[in-house]
């Protein structure tokens, strides 16, 4: 098992698991494997009920505007956020929004009425944007990097005065208000998400984002952004919480989940994973470090998008249950998971999985340490 200073700043506190909503097509692999996932709505609420009749926590609709890397069709994440809100009754639901397509104001709207329809399941997650295609597409000024992550900074604390004064003044670079006043605002506050692996990316978390998602990695490689995001948030008084990427095979022998695992890298697009790499490596050669979120990405690895196979969940659920652990051991506050066969998967997770990370949390030094 891993140990590291960067353990989970809420040790005590269990792991939370979410699942990618899939509001597009072509499920979470770019692999022409077949997938019996499907992204229309009536799929979804299913699905959204399995997974929180059996320990999930958190879903996160995606943002995606175009077509490509398998995705020909995509849902709109807030309101189809909505719909699924609707029909289930302890999920929270993370919409993903793109500054530029939105503005402060009318996401402070959306969720703030989403919020007093539903009660606190609604959160956002803040995506500053890595497909410049997709910008190009609908008309979007592709900003540099950095002003891409200075311009989603701006949009979160815009969100947060809005949410929180009554006349809500703001001069920024990219947004400003003169005495907006929005009613009725959100009760609790929403949760607010972000992603990035880049130094602009850990930054802007540490000073204004409640979440940080990052990219699926080893549990050293994930202590180690742990403890730079946690060190920087605390020069601000802040704490963030982090949640990682991963892909989760659980079958009921290490065989079977590897040979499911090959099976996917097998059937990959190549032209289309290929084009995904070359977007997004592009993107984060675009920071002045000359890295992002896939730097370091092998092929096989950008055939899941977020690099989910190397948080390494693939095996039995023992093996899975261990590797969670070792993750939160690493300062992983949540596991945010992707599946092959999202309905069956996610239930057999739930159920074989689960109880046994609530049963390796329990027995831990740690927990018994803080009695």
């Amino acid at each position: 098992m891993t140990s590291s200073n960067s353990a989970s700043l809420n040790a005590r506190e269990p792991i939370k698991f979410a699942y990618w909503v899939p509001n597009v097509s072509g499920g979470l692999v770019i692999s022409n494997i077949p997938q019996r996932t499907s992204w229309d709505i009536n799929y979804n609420v299913k699905l959204a009920q399995i997974a929180e009749q059996n320990g999930f926590d958190y879903a996160l609709s995606q943002i995606r505007f175009t077509a490509g890397y398998g995705a020909e069709f995509q849902h709109e994440p807030v309101s189809f956020s909505q719909a699924i809100l609707s029909q289930t009754e302890r999920l929270t639901l993370i919409a993903a929004l793109l500054p530029g397509p939105w503005n402060p104001t009318l996401a402070a709207k959306q969720i703030s009425s989403i919020n007093v329809l539903y009660g606190p399941r609604i959160a956002v997650n803040v995506v500053s944007g890595w497909f410049r295609g997709e910008f190009a597409a609908i008309g979007e000024h592709w900003l540099d990097h950095d002003e891409r992550y200075r311009r989603s900074e701006e949009f979160i604390r815009a969100l947060r005065g809005i949410w929180t004064e009554e006349s809500f003044t703001f001069r920024g670079d990219f947004y400003r208000y003169n005495n907006y006043s929005l009613k009725p605002k959100p009760h609790p506050l929403p949760e607010i998400f972000q992603g990035g692996s880049s130094r602009a990316a850990r930054d802007m978390a540490s000073r204004v984002s409640d979440w940080y998602f990052t990219n699926g990695n080893t549990p050293d490689e994930i202590a180690k952004q742990v403890s730079d995001i946690r060190t920087k948030a605390a020069e601000h008084g802040r704490s963030v919480k982090v949640g990682v990427n991963a892909f989760a095979i659980a079958r009921n022998t290490e065989a079977e989940a590897q040979n499911v695992l090959a099976e996917i890298i097998e059937h990959a697009n190549p032209e289309a994973v290929r084009a995904f790499g070359h977007e997004v490596k592009n993107a984060g050669a675009a920071s002045p470090e000359g890295q992002g979120n896939w730097a370091k990405s092998t092929f096989n690895d950008l055939v899941q998008y977020n690099d989910g196979f190397r948080s390494n969940l693939i095996g039995t659920p023992q093996q899975i249950a261990e590797r969670i652990l070792d993750l939160k051991d690493s300062g992983a506050d949540l596991i945010l998971l992707g599946f092959l066969h999202f309905q069956e998967e996610v239930e057999f997770f739930g159920k074989n999985v689960i109880p046994l990370v609530r049963k390796l949390e329990a027995e831990r030094p740690y927990a018994q340490a803080a009695e």
